[in-house]
């Protein structure tokens, strides 16, 4: 986990507090957000493959303070405005959480009608992608198809929540990945194979990883696509098999993001949770490594 670092700006007026805020995401390598909710709680947002790995919470009652990051690099800036304020009156005060209610009300519904456009988008591509055998993907991963399909040259990967399909996933030949803008990632994921009530469930961050799995095991698994989103993932296969087994299947990362969300993943659920041995690695790669000529 990176330090946390003060981040200084003087002489900022409460209504540039926006501006503050995407100055410090950019300064720090982050592309903000569309919009910024100053409402004290955590929002997060996705980086530039999709991934909800953004986050910022932003505190604006009388002085702006916050923190933004990324789970993925591992960045985590804590920063506030220098600088002396009148102290707020019971008016303002009042306005301010009238106006914050607002803002939650814009974002909630720009979400939804996100939410709406990306999922009826994935039923179009699920009924107009074609069937595949191989892909340059599945050949660098060293695993099968397990029923994925192609649309326009890259693999299709299903993404569900609650059951329902919500996006997909795209796959290219170079490994690069991204989601159908404005999809529901958070609790969404993609599962290989059938509910066996005497073997444990994995979960993996990755769908490769999740195949290499599967093959070598025969287990149900579930796939979150990233490690923010492994908890969510975890607690909704928990409410679906409260006496099974849940093993979370994390990442080695370099950074400790993979670890530490499998960690707390596996917590939440009364589960466990591997790691491979090797710095840099998940499962697929500690697979292959094993059975590599």
């Amino acid at each position: 986990m990176a330090a946390l670092v003060v981040y200084p700006i003087k002489d900022i007026y409460m209504q540039e507090i926006d501006n503050l805020v995407r100055k410090v995401m950019l300064d720090n390598g982050i592309t903000p957000p569309p919009v910024i909710i100053t409402d004290g709680h955590l929002h997060r947002f996705p980086d530039e493959s999709g991934k909800l790995n953004n986050y910022y919470t932003v505190h604006c009652d009388g002085r702006a303070a916050g923190i933004v990051g990324s789970w993925k690099t591992g960045v985590k800036v804590k920063f506030k405005a220098e600088g002396k304020y009148p102290p707020l009156t019971d008016q303002e005060r009042i306005n301010r959480k009238i106006e914050r209610h607002r803002q939650q009300l814009i974002r909630k519904a720009e979400q939804a009608k996100l939410h709406s456009d990306a999922a009826r988008k994935a039923a179009y591509i699920n009924q107009h992608s074609i069937p595949l055998i191989i892909h340059p993907y599945l050949s660098k991963k060293r695993v099968k198809a397990h029923g994925l399909t192609i649309y326009k040259g890259s693999l299709v990967i299903p993404v569900f929540n609650n059951g329902v399909l919500v996006s997909v996933q795209f796959i290219d030949s170079d490994g690069i990945k991204r989601f159908l803008t404005g999809s529901k990632l958070k609790g969404s994921y993609s599962n290989l194979g059938q509910y066996l009530p005497d073997k444990p469930i994995l979960i993996t961050e990755g769908w490769a990883t999740g195949a290499s799995l599967f093959e070598s095991t025969d287990n149900l698994i579930y796939v979150a696509f990233s490690a923010d989103n492994l908890k969510e993932v975890a607690q909704y296969v928990r409410s679906l098999h409260p006496t099974n087994q849940i093993i979370i299947m994390g990442d080695n990362d370099l950074s400790g993001v993979g670890q530490t969300a499998a960690g707390e993943a596996a917590l939440s659920i009364g589960g466990k949770y591997l790691i491979p041995d090797t710095t840099g690695h998940d499962w697929n790669d500690e697979i292959n490594k094993e059975v590599a000529p």
